[in-house]
């Protein structure tokens, strides 16, 4: 089933310009990781962690929308996804109450940073931060996509700003939150983190 079909089965087909409108702006040429691939990723380990969710069909609508608007050179641009979803959504059937978790879920991803109570968020965050727990050679292509995404900011830039951001996640007492995403993928997420971080400082 390809991604517009997948919007389809999860919003109905009236929606279905909605959908088209999503995969265009994931297709869009300036991005390299943050793609309809990455979408995809997402969205396949929101459906196997669905388990751990209060609501999954939200937490998948908010998969759908949590790049919609991606501009690396913004820095708002988990804001402006949840703005375009409240504002698409508000055309829809869906009630006001899911609306509103949706876009809260979608904000959530610029900290991955969920409360302990809240399922939603634990798997949303857990599905778009797998990519941290990819063998060493897809990480390396991970890592390599997002250093594409930001070619007009110089190594002397990059390089520190990077670090920064994996110092963080390594600092944090647990990446993943729900047990399935934990048991997987924690320990190779902070093998992959602690070595791109090493490589980065090496090369300072």
């Amino acid at each position: 089933m390809n991604l517009v079909e997948r919007w389809v089965a999860l919003a109905g087909e009236e929606t279905r310009d909605i959908g088209v409108d999503l995969v265009a702006r994931y297709d869009e040429p300036h991005r390299r990781y943050h793609t309809a691939r990455h979408l995809a990723a997402v969205l396949d380990l929101v459906d196997e962690l669905a388990p751990h969710a209060d609501d999954p069909d939200a937490v998948r609508l908010a998969a759908w929308f949590h790049d919609a608007v991606y501009d690396p050179e913004r820095g708002d641009n988990e804001e402006l996804s949840a703005v375009k979803a409240e504002r698409v959504l508000a055309d829809t059937d869906l009630p006001p109450t899911v609306i509103a978790e949706v876009a809260r879920l979608v904000r959530l991803t610029r900290t991955h940073d969920p409360a302990p109570d809240d399922r939603n968020g634990g798997v949303l965050c857990d599905a778009d931060l797998a990519v941290l727990a990819a063998d060493p050679e897809d990480y390396a292509a991970y890592a390599a996509a997002v250093r594409e995404e930001y070619a007009f900011v110089p190594d002397a830039f990059f390089r520190p700003a990077r670090a920064d951001i994996l110092r963080g996640l390594v600092e944090l007492p647990a990446l993943f939150h729900t047990p399935a995403a934990r048991d997987r993928f924690e320990e190779r997420a902070r093998h992959n983190l602690r070595t791109e971080l090493m490589l980065l400082e090496a090369s300072a």
